[in-house]
């Protein structure tokens, strides 16, 4: 509650003092065929205080895997990303993702894997697991 109070109060100082917030992201208006335009050269602003958010769309075809990525606003970015959430399959022939974030060049490349990165998800799984089956323990008794 206090992080949300705090972010809460930033937002209305920025728009208060007419601070503006701008994101950079990357940028690719016609797929690219294997490359993921991720390279300086690709970086965009966007619109300040319309696009506040970044799109990355992959689709993987029987020739490759192709991508667009682009700003956004986040209305949009959330509608088309939910549109498509049936589409995604990845690893699959015709599979369409399209993710948003709102970081500086979050549509970027993924980050490399480090070390023993495979355990993580598994112990947050089970971590999550364990969590929701509590409450459901305490009622049967």
């Amino acid at each position: 509650m206090r992080l949300f109070l705090l972010a809460a109060t930033f937002c209305g100082w920025c728009l208060r003092t007419g601070s503006a917030l701008q994101i950079q992201c990357y940028q690719c208006e016609e797929f690219q065929l294997n490359n993921d335009c991720s390279a300086p050269e690709f970086i965009v602003n966007c619109t300040v205080n319309v696009q506040d958010m970044c799109q990355k769309e992959v689709m993987e075809k029987s020739f490759g895997i192709m991508y667009r990525k682009s700003c956004a606003s986040s209305a949009a970015c959330l509608i088309a990303s939910a549109g498509y959430q049936s589409f995604c399959s990845p690893g699959k022939v015709n599979s369409v993702c399209i993710s948003c974030c709102n970081t500086p060049l979050c549509n970027g490349p993924r980050p490399k894997k480090r070390g023993n990165a495979g355990a993580t998800p598994r112990a947050r799984v089970a971590t999550t697991v364990l969590l929701l089956a509590l409450p459901l323990a305490s009622l049967q008794r």
